[in-house]
């Protein structure tokens, strides 16, 4: 019997197909993810982590939180052995969405780290860290538009790289909590 996170997995989409479907932000979507750089050193801290993974991202296109960080994730799990990535909507699994609350909110969106026997090894999201304390801080009782315009400058002048850096962050916390050895190879082969 599939437990909650392969069966959400196991359903969601591959990213070229979230990209080849999205329908709001569709050219933020096809525009960041065309310029986003792989963060070699970030890349490089992930690739040598190891071992077999699979990302459950719960996301929608409509997200403009998703829209920043997503494809940087999408770019440094396809840079690595042995990881896959599949974006689900926020609400297609509500039990699962349920499970990683963000303060008690449904915010998006959030990276769910599986090892290969589908037991959750960490999360990650709704935003990179100083992002979300400033959110917090500062943003959250601002009109929307003022919100949302800080949260965008934000991202321009980040250009990924703390995504990049507390995903890398991420894996390798995970692969300490399963107790794998570094730069273990995945004996299974990558599901494109």
């Amino acid at each position: 019997m599939q437990n909650i996170y392969e069966t959400a997995f196991t359903g969601g989409a591959s990213f070229p197909h979230f990209l080849a479907e999205a329908g709001d932000n569709r050219e933020l979507w096809h525009a960041f993810a065309q310029r986003v750089a792989l963060d070699a050193p970030a890349a490089s801290r992930v690739e040598k982590v190891g071992g077999c993974w699979r990302l459950l991202v719960l996301a929608d296109d409509w997200c403009g939180d998703a829209v920043n960080t997503v494809p940087v994730i999408a770019r440094l799990a396809e840079a690595a052995q042995g990881m896959e990535l599949r974006i689900v909507p926020r609400d297609r699994h509500p039990e699962l969405r349920d499970r990683h609350l963000t303060n008690g909110s449904r915010s998006i969106p959030i990276v769910l780290l599986l090892d290969e026997a589908w037991v959750p090894r960490g999360s990650w999201g709704p935003r990179p860290g100083p992002l979300q304390e400033k959110f917090e801080v500062e943003l959250r009782g601002l009109p929307a538009d003022v919100r949302y315009r800080e949260i965008r400058k934000w991202y321009a002048r980040d250009r990924g790289q703390t995504t990049a850096r507390e995903f890398a962050e991420l894996v390798e916390r995970g692969a300490r909590e399963a107790g794998l050895s570094e730069g273990l190879p995945c004996p299974e082969p990558r599901v494109a």
